[in-house]
């Protein structure tokens, strides 16, 4: 991963894994905690891809594996995050463009509910049956339902300051250069920007313009430089 890529994911990590433990932890909601961690996971998973997503998972589950209160063995969340940062960055579109936002919520609550499953059958290999007294059930439905409420209000801005991190909003680092926003998908639900095709578009009737120019001098026998 590039520095800029380092520094921007290390900060929001940071950032959310303190808002988690000091805010969304103490709300004492039913069933599970609203995951703002996967979140950001989730939403640099789904710009940087999946290499990048499990890079970033990892370090992110690891650091919150270290980080007071925490009760479980070290390295446990960071496994869980790890492989849902790589899944999550499978479904980057190779033109950088999200059709409708009906994928990037399905993503969540499958991350969601993937990232409770996962945690607690790990938990279950080293001894761990906490899950299985609370309540695997309604573990797994709070957790879909808390974590798809607050996607909208933090996955599209994750994304987007990803994509300003790269210096331009709309430019992937790759093959999918020159395309939309992926974010936009998520809020404009397929009004993504198409710069590159619209630059093609005129270069190209500038071109046409050009040639029927050159037929007409021809034919009025104009000479032309």
């Amino acid at each position: 991963m590039r520095l800029n890529r380092i520094l921007l994911s290390s900060a929001l990590v940071v950032v959310a894994l303190v808002i988690q433990v000091s805010v969304l932890a103490r709300l004492h909601l039913p069933g599970a905690v609203p995951d703002l961690l996967l979140l950001t996971v989730l939403g640099l998973a789904m710009v940087y891809g999946h290499v990048g997503g499990a890079l970033v998972g990892f370090g992110a589950g690891l650091l919150a594996d270290l980080a007071p209160p925490a009760d479980h063995a070290a390295g446990r969340y960071a496994l869980v995050l790890c492989v849902i940062g790589y899944f999550a960055g499978l479904i980057k579109p190779e033109n950088g463009r999200l059709k409708s936002a009906t994928g990037p919520m399905a993503v969540v609550v499958a991350a969601a509910v993937g990232s409770t499953l996962l945690y607690a059958g790990v938990g279950a290999l080293v001894g761990d049956t906490a899950a299985r007294h609370v309540g695997l059930p309604g573990l797994l439905i709070s957790a879909a339902l808390y974590d798809l409420l607050l996607a909208p209000f933090v996955v599209p801005a994750i994304m987007w300051l990803a994509r300003r991190a790269d210096n331009d909003p709309l430019v992937e680092s790759g093959p999918a250069a020159k395309s939309g926003d992926i974010s936009a998908g998520w809020l404009s639900s397929g009004t993504g920007l198409r710069i590159g095709s619209q630059r093609g578009g005129l270069g190209a009737l500038k071109a046409k313009a050009r040639v029927r120019s050159a037929r007409v001098g021809r034919i009025k026998g104009v000479k032309r430089l």
